[in-house]
């Protein structure tokens, strides 16, 4: 198995075997740690890091919040993790070669035009939309995906269909153009 694709890429069969070893081992090392199985995932890490922010300038309101408090405002190896996928993603790009800045996508230009602003508020409101849509599913698409279905979990395989069946629904209503 190579590395690299043609387009200098990563192997997808590779990084697909390598996540998974790491989902294992992750499961495995944090039972063996904490004495309970934590698994993959990241949208409770942002509600965390929104509550360490926001207990800077309102203390007692992040205190008084039940849903804060459950949470627990914590730096962790998940929170980590969250740093460690940025990072990962970062490394990945630039020994692929693939790695590029640009400010609107191509995908994006050709179908809703060269608006910095305009693409730089649908995507705000569309990470609101992700994030509420992932604590809703009780999880995002990484920990349903990666630690659910790993533990063959039904509601993980209903809410991986779910992410999955809207994402298609949404691109196909975003980015193909209608017939009139």
């Amino acid at each position: 198995m190579k590395l690299k694709t043609k387009d200098g890429g990563w192997n997808p069969y590779l990084v697909g075997v390598l996540i998974g070893i790491l989902a294992i081992v992750s499961a495995y090392a944090t039972t063996q740690i904490m004495g309970k199985t934590n698994y993959f995932g990241a949208s409770t890490t942002f509600v965390r890091a929104a509550a360490f922010l926001e207990q800077t300038v309102a203390a007692d309101y992040v205190k008084a919040n039940e849903y804060f408090t459950k949470t627990k405002i914590r730096v962790d190896w998940q929170f980590m993790l969250v740093i460690g996928i940025f990072l990962g993603a970062m490394i990945s790009s630039l020994t692929g070669k693939t790695f590029q800045l640009e400010k609107v996508p191509p995908l994006w230009k050709k179908r809703f035009g060269p608006s910095v602003g305009k693409r730089a508020v649908v995507a705000f409101l569309g990470g609101i939309v992700a994030m509420i849509g992932a604590r809703m599913a009780d999880g995002c698409p990484n920990g349903h995906g990666l630690s659910g279905i790993m533990q063959l979990s039904m509601s993980s395989f209903v809410a991986m269909v779910m992410f999955f069946g809207i994402a298609v629904i949404v691109a196909r209503l975003v980015y193909i153009r209608r017939i009139s």
